[in-house]
C-alpha cells in the first residue's frame, strides 16, 4: 500500500508533462468571454447559381464546405474566385481582443485554397490573414508554412487578434505556430470554409466543428 502511494505523484507528474507537451492543457481562452454562436451570427456564401445544400452541409455537429474550381463566384458580377464559406458577420468587430477557435479537417488533395480568414484590411488588401492550404501544409497566405502534413486529420485552430496592437497569433493544437501583424482596416470578422486561391485544385473541401468566438473580458 505504501509503495502505491509513493509512486502515484510521479505518475501524475509524468501524465501532466505529457499533456503539456501535447498542448492539451493550454487554455488559450482563459480571460476571454465566450459569445453565443448559432445561425443568427453567421451565413453561408456559395456560388450564386447553386442552392446552399449543394456546397454546404451540417451533420452531427460537423460543417462541411466544398467547391469546385469551375464554380461561379458568390454573385453574378463578382470578379472573385469560387467559395463556400461560413461568414461570421454577426461578430464584426472594430476594437478589443477577439479569438476564433474551432477544429478543422482538410481531406487529401485540397490545395491552393483559403480555409480560414480574418477579414478586413486596408486597400489594396481585403483580408488581414489567410490560413491557406498548399501542397498539404497550412500556410500564411501562400507563403510561410505554419503546419505541415495537415491532410486527413483533425486539428484545433485558435486565432487571437489584438486590434489595437494589430497582433495576430496563430495556434495549432494549443501550440503557438505563427505571429504577424494584421493588414489594417477599420473592421474585421472571422470566416472559414473553402475559397479558391491561385493554383487551386479542382475540388476543395474543409470541415469544421466546435466553432467558438470569444472576446477578451475587460
Amino acid at each position: 500500500m505504501g509503495s502505491h502511494y509513493q509512486f502515484a505523484p510521479l505518475s501524475i507528474a509524468f501524465t501532466l508533462c505529457v499533456c503539456l507537451a501535447r498542448g492539451w492543457s493550454n487554455d488559450l481562452t482563459h480571460g476571454f468571454k465566450e459569445l453565443p454562436f448559432n445561425t443568427s451570427f453567421y451565413h453561408i456564401q456559395k456560388p450564386y447559381d447553386l442552392p446552399v445544400e449543394q456546397r454546404y452541409s451540417f451533420i452531427n455537429g460537423v460543417h462541411k464546405l466544398w467547391v469546385f474550381s469551375t464554380d461561379k463566384p458568390l454573385s453574378r458580377n463578382s470578379p472573385t474566385r469560387p467559395r463556400s464559406e461560413i461568414i461570421i458577420s454577426g461578430y464584426t468587430y472594430y476594437s478589443g481582443v477577439w479569438q476564433f477557435e474551432a477544429y478543422g479537417y482538410v481531406p487529401c488533395g485540397t490545395s491552393g485554397v483559403s480555409i480560414m480568414q480574418v477579414f478586413g484590411a486596408t486597400l489594396p488588401h481585403n483580408t488581414s490573414f489567410i490560413l491557406g492550404v498548399n501542397n498539404g501544409s497550412l500556410s500564411y497566405f501562400n507563403t510561410s508554412v505554419i503546419y505541415p502534413k495537415v491532410y486527413d486529420k483533425w486539428f484545433r485552430l485558435n486565432v487571437i487578434h489584438e486590434v489595437e496592437t494589430r497582433k495576430l497569433r496563430i495556434y495549432i493544437n494549443g501550440i503557438s505556430k505563427y505571429e504577424t501583424l494584421d493588414l489594417g482596416g477599420t473592421f474585421h470578422y472571422f470566416k472559414c470554409g473553402v475559397y479558391a486561391q491561385k493554383n487551386a485544385s479542382f475540388y476543395m473541401e474543409s470541415r469544421w466543428k466546435g466553432i467558438r468566438v470569444f472576446k477578451r473580458s475587460d
